[in-house]
């Protein structure tokens, strides 16, 4: 494509993109090809997004740094892709294969301390199953071991800071305020480390907070519908679009549902499955532009018409 790339880490993980650099450089990419730099968001992640040197800048993070972006961007009109946030609904039919769905449901959640913009964060549930699921979901969560993520058998690291801890801790607490049942967990784990006990919430009401807001960490809230024609109008009314899953044995069914929720990958009996060359990214306030495949590719191409006007010669 010939693109040479400046990527900025975020602040609190650069680890991972400097071992990136080291690789780069073992592999014997040319100097200056790949370009990783540590910063702060306001000052190195602002550079690059108001440079007028650079010609698209692609984001992943929350929705509220991606319009900042966005607009900082406009100085000289430079291409933007964003991958924000999520609150992706996770729909569970009655009639799907129960003990599946739930293990299937409870990794939608809790991978990477749900960690995840894409977790299925919003989990309804079909009420001849709801009472069954919950107690279910519940005795699974129970069984989540959390500690050192290097130790073997560990399914739960620490979350990324304390900062993310207590933005955790007060959304819980709202859930409980605001009438969700609080069936496990709920408050920062031990006296060392960012650990948040794995945590589920039953009786959740779409106006509460948990129902709403992106946790971004290991809170399961679990909703309950009657039919098929309610449930894909709940799932819709969130500001989010980024992903969305259903779990039946009904063909006819998921195709209705995956047709009609409004996300840009709709995972049917599971989740967070990616291929290279199937694109991703998100409809409404979960981002603009796509990742990945052939799509992602072309947001770093542009497109160049060149008409000549040749002598025309006699036969």
């Amino acid at each position: 494509m010939g693109n040479t790339i400046v990527m900025k880490t975020a602040e609190q993980t650069p680890l991972t993109a400097n071992h990136i650099a080291a690789l780069v450089k073992e592999v014997g990419f040319p100097p200056g090809v790949v370009n990783i730099l540590s910063g702060y968001g306001p000052t190195a992640g602002g550079a690059i997004a108001t440079h007028d040197g650079v010609d698209k800048v692609a984001f992943t993070g929350s929705t509220e740094i991606g319009q900042l972006i966005h607009t900082m961007a406009a100085g000289n009109l430079k291409r933007v892709t964003l991958e924000l946030g999520g609150k992706s609904p996770n729909v569970v039919f009655g009639d799907c294969d129960f003990d599946y769905a739930v293990e299937k449901s409870h990794f939608a959640l809790f991978f990477n301390q749900g960690q995840c913009c894409c977790a299925g964060s919003r989990l309804y549930v079909e009420e001849s199953i709801y009472d069954r699921f919950v107690e279910a979901s519940v005795e699974r969560a129970k069984k989540r071991k959390v500690g050192d993520p290097f130790e073997l058998g560990v399914e739960q690291g620490p979350q990324v800071s304390q900062e993310q801890v207590d933005k955790i801790t007060e959304l819980c607490k709202s859930g409980t305020k605001e009438g969700a049942k609080l069936a496990l967990g709920g408050a920062q784990l031990g006296d060392e480390g960012y650990f948040f006990q794995p945590t589920v919430f039953a009786d959740v009401k779409d106006d509460m907070r948990i129902a709403n807001e992106e946790i971004f960490g290991p809170v399961m809230q679990i909703m309950k519908f009657k039919d098929i024609d309610e449930v894909i109008a709940r799932g819709n009314k969130n500001m989010y679009g980024l992903a969305a899953s259903v779990f039946t044995t009904n063909l006819e069914k998921a195709i209705k549902v995956a047709h009609e929720l409004r996300a840009g990958t709709v995972y049917v009996n599971a989740y967070d499955v990616f291929d290279p060359a199937a694109p991703f990214g998100g409809f409404k306030m979960s981002g603009c532009g796509r990742e990945l495949g052939e799509f992602g590719l072309e947001q770093y191409t542009e497109k160049k018409t060149v008409i000549i006007k040749t002598q025309q010669k006699n036969s």
